[in-house]
């Protein structure tokens, strides 16, 4: 079964794809949301699409994207249409669109497309990850090695200040942010990074379900900021995404900023 649903992920992901290079050269109708962060029509119409889909054909799952929710069940289709949308709503080609499949609070199967590069990165728990088909792993790069390159997310409502944390760790490894977190765990799993830190908790499941099963079918490690295992059909607190190797020297560092925080 879970072929099936893998299947139908990447079918999902193509079409995400098609509507996202549709909108990317001129009116996007990109506007800010609530809480300050952008929307765009590719977002609101993957969203829906992705929903319509799944009523017809897994009827007894649920949909919790980052626009818009449907249904309650144990199997949820976990979504964000565009990673990187201040990124896209610029014309600036970096956003990705991602999907899991969520069982019972453990990521099942994932996907994440780039249409820019037309890069398909999948992986279904238990055989391996996956770029275009071709099997992909993580370096066993260290945080001090010269070649370790490393993601950070931060922004000023975050619930998690992690400056403190990239201070001490931008010692030993060189941070860039490329402006999509998913994006960036695909560098995870393929091995051009060795690290990705995310501060984000507030129904920032989306963005991290499918990196979970990628990554770790890939040879990575993600967790929460302090280590722990946590679910994806749920709003998280924050994630470390690695090649394993450097994970536990990460968390021990963000626990000791973070401390009376976890």
């Amino acid at each position: 079964m879970e072929q099936e649903y893998l299947s139908f992920a990447k079918e999902i992901a193509y079409k995400a794809g098609e509507i996202m290079i549709n909108y990317f050269k001129g009116d996007n109708g990109a506007s800010y949301k609530f809480d300050q962060t952008i929307i765009t029509k590719a977002d609101t119409e993957i969203n829906n699409y992705l929903i319509s889909r799944v009523k017809e054909t897994f009827p007894t799952h649920s949909v919790d994207g980052e626009e818009k929710q449907f249904g309650k069940s144990d199997y949820v289709w976990v979504c964000d249409p565009v990673d990187g949308t201040a990124m896209y709503a610029r014309h600036i080609p970096v956003a990705v669109f991602s999907l899991a499949l969520v069982i019972n609070g453990v990521s099942t199967v994932g996907v994440v497309y780039d249409p820019f590069t037309k890069n398909l990165y999948s992986a279904m728990k238990g055989n391996g990850a996956y770029k275009n088909n071709e099997k992909i792993s993580v370096n066993d790069i260290e945080l001090d090695d010269m070649k370790s390159v490393s993601n950070f997310d931060m922004w000023p409502a975050a619930d998690y200040n992690l400056y403190d944390t990239m201070k001490e760790l931008g010692k030993k490894t060189y941070f860039v942010g490329i402006g999509s977190v998913i994006r960036a765990c695909m560098c995870v799993a393929n091995g051009e990074f060795n690290l990705a830190i995310f501060p984000g908790t507030k129904h920032k499941n989306c963005d991290i379900a499918a990196a979970k099963v990628i990554v770790e079918e890939a040879g990575g490690k993600v967790t929460d900021l302090f280590g722990n295992e946590q679910r994806y059909d749920e709003s998280i607190n924050g994630a470390i995404i690695s090649n394993k190797k450097v994970h536990s020297e990460v968390v021990s560092v963000l626990k000791k900023n973070l401390k009376g925080k976890d």
